[in-house]
């Protein structure tokens, strides 16, 4: 049965091609035009820019759009720069997807900046296939029996032993650079968090396109920092903290944990749905440390191939979304969390609803439904647990 799509991309040719252009090989005017696809441009190695074409266009001019100055710079300091000792574990959590997690454990051997351990936790996956990857893989396996993301994350984080602790997906596979990117990162005290960019694996199905356009985990190629400034910015609304970063390619100094305490296990797949990372990073910047976006920590994400599965993750992810702000407005007493729920999105999706009925669903509306659903179910769902011990 042929799957329903949003009319704006009817006339998109699936899949859609990926391409990695090096910036010293593509200077040429003359050369052949793009004519369709992503276009991520790569300058030693590493993403420095991307833009989507859909008619044809020379390389040169694309790059001379896309790809800033500052990013070039940066990419090559970042390079240069020399890396300190750093003790890091890397933290996978997993659930029946031994496949995809074997995907991603084979690209880490070939990590410039090899872990001290490697910790997989089985969030209680059925059978042994998950146990047998791991050993394969001469990773430390780890089993939590309770099922949710963070009761995962935490179990990881008990395990691990060293200063530094870096977590990526099951579903995700890493730049050769991206562990020694992350850690170079932490070049100042104060930074007690840093994500990476995050590029989609494939474009093979509108569900992936969708997601990657609307939902995707890049932040862009721009180093950011995000300290108590941007916090208090925000305090009528609360932080977008969500702009940090994804839970997929995060790094913690490990003495935060025992600073703050661990991911809040209301939260994430299994239980609310998603944002234990956003409501950690929320945490981070309350108490004073700073969180950064490295784009030069890169790694490719393997998105929902088919438009069902896509529906339930926006459901979740809504769920979860709206969950940590009642979770944050409980840590931190900032009622901002609450104007959000109570006020902005309402309106948000009132709009949205209004210019839905009048021009049809385009892919940016598709699953209304299913954001607004899951935004009740997430209020419903903390404020049954709200006494609950968060870790």
């Amino acid at each position: 049965m042929q799957e329903i799509i949003p009319s704006d991309l009817a006339t998109v040719n699936f899949p859609v091609p990926i391409l990695y252009l090096d910036l010293a090989s593509h200077q040429d005017a003359g050369a052949a035009p793009i004519s369709a696809g992503l276009v991520v441009f790569l300058a030693d190695g590493l993403p420095v820019g991307q833009a989507y074409v859909d008619r044809p266009e020379a390389a040169a001019e694309l790059a001379g759009r896309v790809v800033r100055p500052d990013t070039l710079a940066h990419a090559r300091q970042i390079a240069q720069a020399p890396l300190q000792n750093r003790d890091v574990s890397i933290l996978i959590c997993t659930k029946d997807r031994p496949e995809e997690l074997r995907r991603c454990l084979a690209s880490i051997p070939e990590q410039s900046l090899k872990p001290v351990e490697i910790i997989v936790v089985d969030n209680a996956s059925s059978g042994d296939a998950t146990r047998r990857v791991v050993e394969d893989a001469g990773a430390t396996y780890v089993r939590e029996d309770r099922v949710g993301l963070d009761f995962a994350r935490n179990a990881a984080i008990r395990a691990a032993k060293t200063e530094f602790v870096a977590f990526t997906d099951d579903d995700v596979v890493l730049h050769e650079r991206w562990l020694e990117d992350l850690m170079k990162a932490f070049d100042r005290p104060e930074i007690g968090c840093v994500t990476g960019l995050i590029l989609p694996g494939e474009l093979a199905t509108p569900a992936q396109f969708i997601f990657e356009k609307h939902w995707g985990f890049g932040r862009g190629y721009i180093r950011q920092d995000f300290g108590r400034d941007f916090y208090d910015s925000h305090r009528r609304y609360g932080a977008p903290v969500w702009t940090i970063g994804a839970g997929a390619s995060q790094a913690f100094r490990r003495k935060v944990f025992d600073e703050i305490g661990l991911f809040d296990v209301r939260l994430d797949m299994g239980a609310a749905g998603c944002s234990g990372d956003s409501e950690y990073w929320n945490r981070l910047l309350h108490h004073g440390h700073v969180c950064r976006y490295e784009p030069t920590a890169v790694s490719w994400h393997f998105h929902r191939k088919d438009m069902q599965g896509l529906a339930r993750q926006i459901q979740q992810y809504m769920s979860g979304h709206i969950a940590a702000l009642l979770v944050q407005y409980q840590n931190t007493g900032n009622g901002g969390n609450l104007r959000r729920i109570l006020i902005s999105f309402p309106k948000y999706f009132a709009g949205r609803l209004r210019k839905r009925l009048r021009k049809g669903a385009t892919s940016h509306d598709f699953f209304l439904k299913q954001e607004m659903l899951g935004s009740v179910n997430g209020a419903l769902y903390v404020l049954r647990r709200w006494k609950m011990r968060a870790w």
